[in-house]
C-alpha cells in the first residue's frame, strides 16, 4: 500500500487508471475490487468510498475515457482548416488516442457496447460524437459557401464513426501499426466518395420498369 498522502483528485485518477487496466484484462464480470484496490495502492473500502460499486466504477471509467477521446479529437481538428484536412486530423487524433490507450478503448468500446446498462451510456456518447463531426463539417462547408442537407451530413458522420470504430479494434490488436497511416487509409476509403457527396454528386440506383429509381437519392 502507498503510505504517502495524495490529493483526492490524484488518488481518484490512480484508481480509475487501475480499474481501466483490470477491466481491460479481466473483463467486467471477472474483475474484482480487491485487485483494483491493490493496483491502486489503497484499501478496498477506499475504492468504494471514492467510486461506489463496481458498476459505478466502470461507468466512471467509461465517462473518463470518452471525455479524453473527445478532447483529443477536438484538439487535433482545427476548425479553420478545409473540411478534408480537418476531418483527417480528427480521425488521426482518434486513432492516436486508441493507440496510446488500448486499455481505455477496450473499456470504452469493446466491453461497454455489450453490457447493460453501459450500452445505453455508450450510445449517448456515440451520438454526441456523430453530432460533433456533422457540425464541424457543416461549419467548414458553410465557410466555403456550400450548403449540405443535414441528413447527408449525419449519414456521413455515422459512416465515419462506424468505420473508425471497426478500424480502431483492428489498430488496438496491432501495436506496431501507425495511427496516422490508419487515418490516411480510412480517408482514402471514405473521403473520395464523401467529397463527391458534399459537392452534390450522388450515386443513383438503377431504374425500375417504370423508369423510376428504385430508391430515393
Amino acid at each position: 500500500m502507498q503510505s504517502k498522502r495524495l490529493p483526492r483528485a490524484v488518488r481518484e485518477q490512480q484508481m480509475l487508471d487501475a480499474a481501466v487496466r483490470v477491466f481491460s484484462e479481466r473483463g467486467f464480470h471477472a474483475a474484482n475490487m480487491d485487485e483494483i484496490a491493490e493496483l491502486s495502492g489503497v484499501s478496498k473500502p477506499m475504492v468504494y468510498a471514492y467510486h461506489g460499486t463496481k458498476e459505478e466504477l466502470f461507468l466512471s471509467c467509461l465517462r473518463r475515457e470518452s471525455e479524453r477521446l473527445m478532447e483529443r479529437i477536438l484538439a487535433a481538428s482545427d476548425a479553420t482548416l478545409p473540411p478534408d484536412e480537418q476531418l483527417w486530423r480528427g480521425i488521426k487524433g482518434f486513432f492516436e488516442f486508441v493507440g496510446a490507450h488500448r486499455d481505455g478503448w477496450s473499456v470504452l468500446h469493446r466491453q461497454a457496447r455489450s453490457l447493460e446498462p453501459f450500452a445505453g451510456e455508450l450510445a449517448g456518447m456515440r451520438k454526441a460524437l456523430v453530432q460533433l463531426i456533422a457540425h464541424r463539417l457543416d461549419v467548414a462547408l458553410q465557410k466555403e459557401g456550400r450548403q449540405v442537407r443535414p441528413d447527408d451530413l449525419t449519414s456521413m458522420a455515422l459512416s465515419l464513426v462506424g468505420a473508425s470504430e471497426s478500424l480502431a479494434d483492428w489498430l488496438s490488436a496491432h501495436p506496431d501499426e501507425d495511427p496516422a497511416r490508419t487515418a490516411t487509409r480510412l480517408m482514402n476509403a471514405v473521403w473520395m466518395g464523401a467529397g463527391q457527396l458534399l459537392h452534390g454528386h450522388t450515386w443513383k440506383p438503377p431504374l425500375d420498369e417504370r423508369g423510376n429509381h428504385q430508391a430515393a437519392a
